[in-house]
């Protein structure tokens, strides 16, 4: 039993271990090059039945190995390796689930498999497919989050976004504001009872039809803004910018335009 347990666990390898298994990689993944599918030649020297194989044999099976081992190396196709190493850090830093990464994972396959990729730098699209991935499950991750995370220009970015958009038939919502608010306000250490006040800054300004192309980033960091001021809870507009990352310029902008569409002038008497 404890033999058959062993042999079930998954194993590691590094460059001189490579013809030391003939174990699969245990887990299938988008994320893997190869998918986790891939197998290796075991080292053993032995039959079905336990027996020694012949001094033939285990020359015929050491050439074998290292055919194995050669081929392995060969197939795996660098552009998935790379991407995927580079998806590895962005996830990290964005701290985004691991559905959105195998989707994204799927993104950058299709894209690859369209031929997208040629004539434009891996980083730009294994970016456009995560910040794609994250609008499709709903996860509030501007352009800017993912640039920043993978050290590539907002133009660059919204660059390789709109090419897979096109070329792979895909159809984006746009973000809720309201979406936002939560993210800002971990950041900002706004309180629920504020938090709750700009929800409902924004559900008044939607029901009104005002928050109609305008930067969903800067609604919410101007209703949280403004939020802060009924409650008198003590955040700065400095504070706030920086937690969205959006310009204390536009919140003031954003923040007098909220007030004037939602009559709250009263408010601040």
């Amino acid at each position: 039993m404890i033999e058959k347990i062993e042999t079930m666990m998954p194993e590691h390898y590094n460059s001189e271990q490579q013809i030391g298994s003939g174990r699969s990689s245990g887990r299938v993944s988008l994320t893997m090059a190869d998918m986790g599918l891939s197998t290796i030649i075991g080292a053993k020297n032995n039959d079905a039945t336990g027996k020694s194989l012949s001094a033939d044999m285990k020359n015929t099976f050491y050439r074998l190995r290292i055919w194995d081992a050669r081929s392995r190396s060969h197939s795996i196709d660098k552009s998935l390796s790379s991407a995927f190493i580079l998806l590895n850090s962005i996830k990290e830093k964005l701290a985004v689930p691991d559905t959105v990464v195998e989707n994204t994972a799927h993104l950058y396959r299709k894209a690859l498999s369209k031929k997208l990729t040629r004539g434009r730098n891996i980083a730009g699209v294994i970016s456009a497919s995560l910040y794609i991935s994250c609008k499709e499950a709903g996860i509030p991750r501007t352009l800017a989050n993912v640039a920043d995370a993978s050290n590539i220009s907002i133009k660059d970015l919204s660059r390789h976004v709109r090419v897979l958009v096109k070329n792979l038939d895909l159809k984006l919502e746009s973000y809720d504001s309201s979406e936002f608010v939560t993210r800002i306000a971990s950041i900002a250490q706004i309180s629920e009872k504020t938090q709750r006040g700009a929800l409902n800054i924004l559900s008044n300004a939607k029901e009104k039809g005002v928050t109609e192309g305008k930067n969903p980033v800067a609604m919410a960091a101007s209703s949280l803004y403004l939020s802060c001021m009924m409650n008198n809870e003590d955040k700065s507009q400095k504070k706030i910018a920086a937690a969205s990352g959006i310009s204390m310029v536009t919140i003031r902008t954003r923040a007098r335009f909220l007030v004037q569409s939602l009559n709250l002038s009263n408010l601040f008497a």
